[in-house]
């Protein structure tokens, strides 16, 4: 199992009535197949804290049943407490994923000590390729070294998507645990300075609509060419500025399908949907990239 190369955490597809599009996830994850390294499903861009448990479970089903051994799979299954994480796990597992995404626990704010602890519980439950996420501002905690430093003697951990925003964190990293660990980007309109510190994993939620680019990117910097890449960064950037910066992530997300010609419908409330203005906007610098893609 190998975190590199890029990875698409999927949108959730939504029909008019709010309801899980099982058909179209499928779909959509089928069109991404062979465009990317892979695709993790239950991420923060699929939404997973506003489906029940039993829907998460159910859309690991959809998209092993339509892409499972094509493509490596990777189950998102945070959750606030230990049982729920082990039971999504034990889902996603039974299911055919290859690996798992395990960030904190949100909300709880477990102590360092606790998080180890649950991190410890999953893997023993488990038993499958783990990346960290860690994502302080939307947890509550972050994923601290000591903490690191003791998952990574267990051969299961292998990977971080880094997401805390913080460049001084992503060169502690690079440095530290450089060759212990698969970072992985999580801060998307950081990834040329994610590339050059030695990074080898994207997981980029605009690969739901923009795959090559991504893959573009990622591959150029890998061969040591910087001046292109941040030739491809600069033609990105203003697509994952407003991914990152704007407040509506999901929406642009969202409407970033709807432009590659894959209408996933809008998110569940309290999340609404984009101003005529900010679409008029994001399809002006989207489009040119799909053109390119063609």
């Amino acid at each position: 199992m190998s975190f590199e190369g890029v990875h698409a955490p999927l949108v959730t597809p939504f029909t008019a009535d709010g309801e899980i599009d099982h058909s179209l996830l499928a779909r959509h994850a089928s069109g991404l197949v062979g465009r990317l390294t892979g695709l993790g499903v239950g991420g923060t861009t699929g939404e997973y804290y506003a489906l029940t448990l039993e829907e998460r479970e159910k859309t690991f089903d959809t998209v092993t049943g339509a892409v499972g051994g094509k493509t490596v799979l990777t189950a998102g299954i945070n959750a606030t407490t230990t049982r729920d994480v082990i039971r999504l796990g034990l889902a996603a597992k039974r299911s055919g994923m290859n690996a798992l995404l395990v960030a904190t626990p949100y909300y709880t704010q477990p102590t360092q000590e606790e998080l180890l602890a649950h991190f410890l519980k999953v893997d023993d439950a488990v038993d499958l390729p783990i990346m960290l996420y860690n994502f302080p501002a939307r947890t509550g905690t972050p994923i601290s070294d000591d903490v690191l430093a003791a998952v990574l003697e267990r051969p299961n951990f292998q990977a971080m998507k880094e997401s805390t925003g913080d460049v001084g964190h992503l060169h502690h990293l690079a440095t530290h645990f450089r060759d212990r660990l698969v970072l992985s980007c999580g801060m998307d309109d950081q990834a040329l300075e994610f590339f050059a510190w030695g990074a080898k994993s994207w997981v980029g939620a605009a690969a739901n609509f923009i795959p090559e680019t991504h893959v573009a990117l990622l591959e150029t910097c890998g061969k040591g060419d910087f001046v292109k890449g941040r030739q491809l960064m600069a033609e990105l950037l203003p697509v994952l500025e407003l991914l990152e910066r704007s407040g509506k992530f999901i929406q642009y997300v969202r409407y970033g399908c709807e432009l590659a010609g894959v209408p996933v419908g809008v998110a569940r409330a309290p999340l609404g949907t984009l101003t005529d203005d900010e679409k008029s906007a994001f399809a002006a610098i989207v489009r040119p990239l799909l053109r390119r893609a063609q």
